[in-house]
């Protein structure tokens, strides 16, 4: 990606990853962003971690925006994230305006659970549905 010319998406990351940290931080996605990133693909990962509770904050937010594609790591405890769901709200907004492309990836979940939004991911997004809706 970092060595294609051809694209006209102005950002200023070739991939976003939106990962729960305490799921996949020190295996999958460490994994991951080393070999993206030793393949020159500039590669934004939140190394700071969160506080609990806390707002997500604008320079994450302007890295979605920034980003050619996001790759999101749906993991067991991703959906209970307020974080994690905050941003993936940021990145199919950047999908649907700017034309971002969102790559899946399923740890240790069921695919299905997520698409049809049951088990605990249904309860999660019905749960961020209803926190978002008293925010506005």
């Amino acid at each position: 990606m970092a060595s294609s010319g051809t694209s006209s998406f102005p950002g200023r990351w070739d991939v976003f990853l939106s990962f729960r940290g305490e799921d996949t931080r020190f295996n999958f996605t460490d994994h991951l962003y080393s070999a993206l990133t030793s393949r020159g693909i500039h590669t934004f990962r939140d190394d700071e971690g969160l506080e609990r509770g806390g707002e997500i904050q604008p320079s994450l937010l302007k890295a979605i925006e920034e980003s050619k594609v996001s790759i999101v790591v749906f993991s067991k405890n991703y959906a209970h994230s307020q974080w994690c769901l905050d941003e993936l709200y940021k990145i199919m907004e950047s999908r649907r305006e700017k034309g971002q492309i969102v790559v899946p990836v399923f740890y240790h979940v069921d695919p299905s659970d997520v698409r049809k939004q049951t088990g605990s991911f249904g309860k999660a997004f019905a749960r961020y549905k209803k926190v978002t809706k008293e925010r506005c």
